[in-house]
């Protein structure tokens, strides 16, 4: 998964991949291989022998700040879906007015966050997606209403598939 990252002000390219316990990630060109560990409210990351307790406070949402804290140290990141983004801005553009909200990869619906008939602001969270381990909260990508639902929990999409349409 490739995305983009801001620390505090400096942009960074992350590209990340996770294998179990194992998290392969690509920061800037910088590569890092590291073993995850979770605890009840904290992360152990494992680097070469070095272990590192790491909270997040916040959620890991495209476009929205949180803070990591590494020991006593705290980061502020955003992290963006370039993907999502794009996808996100070209359904909002639809000639109808509709706007699309399709799965990114294959996976399997866990929860459905709205009904038909609701009004949803953009960011809203419509649909989450569970891909390799990791869930992945579909957004509306404008104000609206939904106006169907064409999942229910447990239904498994491929990736392109329509998971719901805002008007």
């Amino acid at each position: 998964m490739k995305l983009q990252a801001s620390l505090g002000d400096r942009p960074a390219t992350v590209e990340l991949r996770r294998e179990g316990n194992r998290v392969f990630a690509d920061i800037d060109g910088r590569r890092y291989e590291l073993d995850i560990r979770e605890s009840s409210e904290r992360l152990l990351l494992i680097n070469q022998g070095r272990v590192f307790q790491c909270r997040i406070d916040g959620a890991a949402d495209s476009g929205k700040p949180f803070e990591v804290w590494v020991g006593t140290s705290s980061y502020a990141i955003t992290l963006a879906d370039p993907k999502r983004l794009r996808g996100a801005a070209n359904d909002a553009g639809h000639g109808d007015g509709a706007a699309r909200i399709t799965a990114p990869m294959p996976g399997k619906v866990v929860r459905i966050l709205v009904q038909t008939g609701d009004v949803v602001e953009p960011g809203s969270g419509i649909v989450v997606v569970e891909a390799m381990k990791m869930q992945n909260e579909m957004k509306s990508p404008k104000a609206g209403t939904v106006t169907s639902i064409a999942v229910s929990v447990g239904s498994t999409v491929n990736g392109g598939d329509v998971l719901a349409v805002i008007e």
